[in-house]
């Protein structure tokens, strides 16, 4: 059992792991391989946005959508109920980041995103992880600031966008379609810009653990 702080600030202990952020936390993890499944089938075999089953495009935006909007209900439920887990936060980042490269490996081997923003991104979640853990070691902990927090906001925004842009496109809105999908690469880019200067932030913040004699 975990310790966990009310919001009058009073400490009390969950009786389970159990608790209802980790059971969202739990279900939005069960649900990625679902969204997988159902972007995959709904990819056009002939690579044309047009011929793409619109009711399965429309099905994994809403997938989608639907996970990504629970990254921020299980955090709300935690805080608001007192019921921060051990639990809750090793699996939230887990989750968080099954999401987001679920839906960036898909788009890479459709080729609708570059292969240097999935490594960049990836490259960042490595390091940044690797560093907490020499933090944590320590006895220091690393959490996630503004900048780190709008970098996973800004990608997950994207996703959304492109998979928008599919359904949009499947379903004959070509142009409005074609428009989201160029509002979705701009928020990569930015996305990938964040990812950069909030990994480079984190580092510079924590100097004092990486330089460590």
């Amino acid at each position: 059992m975990s310790e966990a702080k009310g919001g009058c600030g009073e400490t009390r202990v969950a009786a389970s792991i159990w608790t209802p952020a980790n059971v969202v936390t739990c279900v939005r993890i069960a649900f990625i391989p679902l969204f997988m499944v159902v972007a995959t089938l709904a990819a056009p075999a002939s690579g044309v946005l047009a011929d793409a089953d619109p009711l399965l495009a429309g099905l994994a935006f809403v997938l989608y959508a639907a996970l990504s909007a629970t990254d921020k209900v299980d955090g709300h439920l935690a805080r608001s109920r007192g019921e921060i887990t051990d639990f809750g936060k090793f699996l939230d980042p887990i989750a968080d980041k099954l999401l987001v490269f679920s839906a960036l490996l898909l788009l890479l081997q459709e080729n609708h995103v570059s292969v240097w923003a999935v490594f960049v991104i990836l490259l960042r979640e490595f390091l940044v992880s690797a560093l907490r853990m020499v933090a944590s070691a320590n006895g220091e902990v690393i959490a996630a600031d503004a900048l780190g927090k709008a970098k996973t906001a800004v990608t997950m925004v994207s996703l959304c966008g492109y998979y928008l842009s599919f359904f949009l496109a499947a379903a004959g809105l070509l142009e409005l379609g074609e428009l989201i999908s160029l509002v979705s690469w701009a928020l990569m880019v930015a996305a990938v810009v964040l990812t950069v200067v909030s990994g480079a932030q984190y580092f510079w913040n924590a100097r004092h653990v990486v330089f460590r004699a």
